[in-house]
């Protein structure tokens, strides 16, 4: 399997790894009937929650992109150590992210958040 494609599944692992502490971090804030239902009134979640919640959906906004370029790039054969490289950037950055997003330290999260947007920048270019 080509490397991209392996960074592609672990980059769909981490975002199943944030789904899950989100869920167990918000459950003590909000308890598990609220979880367990429609989620109309549920409150808005505050500190390492809330911060969870948003990093895993600016991953979800980021997975997507990654996905389709990481694709796109095997499917058309244009993967070489640019593609790899970008993947690995890609994935780094997101996990960094994730993690100084849950601490809450905003500069180095910006700066995560980067890494992973050069990362696709650099699979960006090959297909073009």
């Amino acid at each position: 399997m080509k490397i991209e494609l392996s960074i592609l599944v672990w980059a769909c692992a981490l975002t199943f790894a944030q789904v899950v502490l989100g869920l167990l971090t918000a459950l003590p804030q909000v308890g598990a009937p609220a979880l367990l239902g429609n989620r109309d009134d549920i409150p808005a979640l505050e500190g390492i929650a809330g911060r969870a919640k948003r990093a895993h959906q600016n991953m979800l906004e980021s997975l997507l992109p990654f996905a389709a370029l990481v694709l796109v790039a095997v499917v058309a054969g244009k993967t070489n150590a640019s593609t790899a490289l970008g993947a690995q950037l890609f994935i780094w950055g997101r996990l960094a992210f994730a993690v100084i997003y849950l601490v809450g330290i905003p500069v180095a999260r910006t700066l995560a958040w980067f890494v992973a947007v050069l990362g696709m920048a650099l699979i960006f270019v090959q297909l073009v």
